[in-house]
């Protein structure tokens, strides 16, 4: 896999919600590039090209990044905090895809600046039918700055 060109990074750390994701997503064809990093540690070298993805272009960022929230190492709502304090990175749009409907969680992701809060479906067809929506709109539709 290319890691200098990533049009979607997942943070995902659950394989079986990972797998469907990028199902769903290259099914709609909506992603040449997903990069899959397993918790909030491997997303922060991702983004910011260090640790064992040091070699990468830090100005080449993901055009967006699906991130859970309940994740070994360093949990997604640090991760979210770091990318939107950061002005190479605040800009780029972060979509919480987690099974987590807490309020405390959904109030704390919007006060960090995350652009959409989606709790997973629990059935596999709803799960499909979010992630390609969410993938529609923020690959196709969303204008970036």
């Amino acid at each position: 896999m290319d890691f200098e060109e990533a049009d979607i990074l997942l943070v995902e750390d659950n394989p079986t919600d990972a797998e469907l994701t990028m199902r769903a997503l290259k099914r709609k064809n909506l992603a040449n590039q997903v990069v899959w990093v397993k918790d909030g540690a491997e997303a922060l070298d991702f983004i910011f090209a260090t640790g064992q993805f040091a070699h990468r272009n830090v100005e080449n960022f993901p055009k967006l990044i699906l991130l859970d929230l309940r994740m070994p190492k360093v949990d997604g709502l640090e991760v979210l905090q770091k990318i939107k304090a950061d002005d190479r990175t605040n800009k780029i749009p972060v979509v919480v895809l987690t099974s987590s409907q807490e309020d405390r969680d959904i109030v704390e992701s919007y006060k960090l600046g995350v652009n959409s809060y989606v709790s997973k479906p629990v059935e596999f067809d709803d799960f499909i039918e979010a992630v390609s929506t969410l993938g529609f709109y923020w690959m196709l539709i969303n204008n970036p700055p």
